[in-house]
């Protein structure tokens, strides 16, 4: 309020107010000011993979629901501890919608953190170790949206597993929780293993999830042959 006190002296626009707009311009001033350290705070905890928005997302080519993800992009999933699953082939841009409805998230004030399957369950058994466990599943549980990237990958083992249930158990109608995967959710019982304990963790995630599914080819694959056109450029120039 004190900066933008000073700037409007400065710039005489002070002149140009009445008293009241003047008091109305410095309350919003450091309302935008403290919003906005908010923000930063908030995008900082969430440690994204990617700075991204809705609006920076691809939608030609119908590689995905546009309608479906702008009523997404409106949070109202999360008022509803509702869950999102977004399943495609690599390179397709799922952590990258993921990361853009975070963010969104973060702009309206939720909590969010961002976890890469493999990393999740590295730390988690870390934590196991050193007595920081319960401590980590805390942490998360107080997380307003939870992102998981890249389910999947691999089998999980036993302590993955009990660490995946605890996690869900948690979250199940407290908060929202957005997974991405290239494995269809048909086969994320084998992805889990140990049938009782799938089928747990699969009732609680995709019982009231909304189903984003990704098309069409790679945007990696897509990029390539730039590349390769600079890099023969290149080679050319010496």
């Amino acid at each position: 309020m004190a900066r933008a006190f000073n700037l409007t002296m400065e710039s005489g626009k002070n002149e140009k107010f009445t008293p009241d707009e003047m008091v109305s311009h410095l309350v919003e001033s450091e309302w935008d000011e403290r919003y906005n350290r908010k923000l930063d705070r908030t995008l900082q905890a969430a440690r994204f993979r990617y700075k991204a928005s809705p609006g920076e997302i691809a939608f030609e080519d119908n590689r995905v629901d546009k309608n479906q993800v702008l009523r997404l992009a409106d949070c109202e999933f999360i008022k509803s501890k509702e869950n999102i699953i977004i399943t495609g082939s690599t390179g397709i841009g799922k952590s990258f919608l993921a990361s853009a409805l975070g963010h969104q998230a973060c702009a309206q004030g939720y909590r969010v953190l961002y976890q890469h399957n493999t990393k999740l369950f590295a730390r988690m058994k870390i934590a196991k170790a050193d007595g920081s466990y319960l401590r980590e599943l805390t942490k998360i549980e107080k997380q307003h949206l939870l992102i998981i990237d890249d389910f999947g990958i691999q089998p999980l083992d036993a302590q993955s597993r009990s660490a995946l249930m605890e996690i869900i158990e948690d979250r199940h109608g407290k908060a929202s929780t957005i997974i991405t995967s290239q494995v269809p959710v048909s086969m994320w019982h084998e992805i889990i293993g140990e049938q009782t304990i799938a089928d747990a963790i699969l009732d609680r995630i995709v019982h009231d999830a909304h189903r984003v599914e990704m098309k069409g080819e790679s945007l990696r694959k897509k990029r390539q042959p730039k590349n390769e056109e600079q890099i023969d450029f290149e080679n050319l120039k010496n």
